[in-house]
């Protein structure tokens, strides 16, 4: 006890700068920056950030569509609600920057229903990539009511203030997405507490109506000194949330089947009702009833007021995203073996059934990559260390993958040829659909491109595309007269072009694979 009154007496007589000078001196011992201001230091004063620009927005919503197709396979529905709902919101912030101010606007917050693996939340993803406000995805599983044991449902907000590099005036018409929401549908749990549900549902109504949200949180201890230790400036402290756009989205498993109850109605008796005749996807039906029964707040439905299914992937669907998307899958492995040197191709059996094999898993679009990697597991371990430089996938690989490899390390040969005569299949398909000439390389022609392309180090596409380019200007005159006729590439051919052009020319619509008789 004596102790402890001798060192309060020393304490009272250092002065606050010696007991600030001793805490930064601490802090650097801990750290490289200076965490806090000495008071006795003067703090510059930081003009407030500028208003952001005026939002150039020109796009119209067949035009956001047009860029999805791109990416996504089907969804139209989707893809339209979307389009719609981001135009409307961006010439909102339009009208709102050039006005000064804002009129009456009920925000057209949307919810995206739809099975696993469909494209609901590559949509947005895709979406965001055409925005010029901030955008924010989480995932609804991490928020909690209380904001102890998970995530606090504000922090949405100040991520788009974060997204903005602290531009307030930017971040209020951002666009949040929120993915997995259908798990927040009100549960109780064992011990009667539901506190990822209802709770989580009254946090985020009052975001999606308009709310307040302060920028900094009472448990930021860093920020909250900083405002301390900082003057007073003329900077805002909250965010307003008035017009910040939600996305949400969510498998809602069950979901269908209420509504299949209610628009069937019951099977026995007076009360059963027709099935409609129209031919569309029940879930088109939906109501907000039906959400309520699943388990969300109908003031939390009512926020959402637009609301769009997306359809179940069908094979031929999973086809198309595997061969036709930008974004396909597909790409990712062709490139993961290019990393090392390898390239690869697979014939249009082997992506037929890859495309079966995905949608027996009953995952959709996700389907496609467990696939894959169950198919090119073997080789992306075995090929990087042998001495191929090209390979195709060809349907034996998916059952005899041991057996391949254990053929490459005899030789690769075979392989490197099996894969160029493929690819020049596939330039003589795509030469007729760019140029609406078909040609056809005689065997002699394809070796003289293989070798072209090995000795000068080109891919086979550029190597035929040298090949038939003394024959191009002619063919501009061909095509003009000569409909669908197949002309044979031979070493004649490449070797006297002026006197095959010259014939094909004035003979005109003829039979298929004429060569005129001319010595070497």
């Amino acid at each position: 006890m004596v102790f402890m009154a001798e060192h309060d007496q020393d304490d009272e007589k250092q002065s606050f700068e010696e007991l600030t000078k001793e805490l930064m001196s601490y802090l650097r011992g801990k750290s490289n920056k200076d965490p806090f201001v000495p008071l006795s230091v003067s703090i510059p004063k930081v003009d407030p950030p500028e208003a952001p620009p005026l939002l150039k927005f020109e796009l119209k919503p067949k035009d956001v569509k047009a860029y999805l197709d791109r990416f996504v396979i089907k969804q139209d529905a989707a893809k339209k609600v979307l389009a719609i709902a981001v135009c409307d919101h961006f010439n909102h912030i339009r009208s709102c920057q050039a006005a000064g101010s804002c009129g009456h606007y009920a925000k057209q917050n949307v919810v995206v229903v739809g099975p696993t693996g469909v494209g609901k939340t590559y949509l947005v993803k895709c979406i965001s990539e055409l925005i010029g406000v901030p955008f924010v995805k989480s995932d609804a599983t991490k928020f909690t009511e209380t904001g102890y044991v998970g995530g606090d449902v504000e922090d949405l907000v100040r991520q788009l203030v974060v997204k903005a590099n602290g531009v307030v005036e930017l971040a209020q018409y951002g666009i949040i997405y929120l993915d997995e929401i259908d798990k927040i549908a009100a549960q109780v749990s064992q011990q009667g507490k539901d506190v990822s549900g209802r709770g989580v549902q009254s946090n985020l109504l009052k975001l999606m109506e308009e709310t307040e949200v302060p920028l900094k949180t009472p448990w930021d201890i860093n920020s909250q000194i900083k405002s301390f230790l900082a003057p007073a400036r003329d900077q805002k402290e909250t965010i307003n949330t008035k017009h910040i756009l939600f996305i949400v989205s969510g498998a809602f498993d069950g979901l269908e089947d209420l509504v299949k109850k209610r628009v069937e109605g019951s099977k026995f008796g007076f009360g059963r009702q027709e099935t409609p005749a129209h031919s569309h996807h029940v879930m088109e039906e939906t109501r907000t009833e039906d959400f309520i029964k699943y388990g969300l707040e109908p003031e939390f439905v009512g926020r959402l007021p637009v609301r769009v299914y997306c359809e179940t992937l069908k094979k031929d669907d999973l086809l198309e995203i595997l061969t036709e998307s930008e974004g396909s899958i597909l790409n990712q492995y062709v490139d993961a073996f290019r990393s090392y040197g390898i390239e690869v191709a697979f014939l249009p059996e082997v992506l037929d059934a890859i495309a079966s094999a995905a949608f027996e898993e009953k995952t959709g679009a996700r389907g496609l990559a467990t696939v894959l990697e169950r198919l090119c597991r073997e080789f992306k371990f075995e090929l990087p260390s042998l001495p191929l430089k090209v390979f195709l996938f060809t349907p034996e690989c998916m059952t005899s993958p041991t057996e391949i490899i254990a053929r490459i390390r005899l030789s690769v040969e075979p392989f490197e040829a099996v894969y160029y005569q493929h690819k020049l299949d596939v330039f003589e398909q795509n030469y007729h659909l760019a140029h609406n000439i078909r040609v056809k390389f005689d065997s002699e022609v394809r070796l003289m491109i293989m070798r072209l392309a090995k000795d000068q180090a080109l891919s086979i596409d550029q190597a035929a595309q040298n090949t038939l380019h003394i024959l191009e200007y002619g063919f501009d005159m061909i095509k003009a007269k000569v409909r669908e006729k197949e002309y044979e590439i031979t070493l004649n051919v490449i070797q006297h072009p002026d006197r095959y052009l010259e014939q094909w020319v004035h003979e005109g619509a003829g039979t298929k694979n004429i060569t005129p008789s001319l010595d070497g």
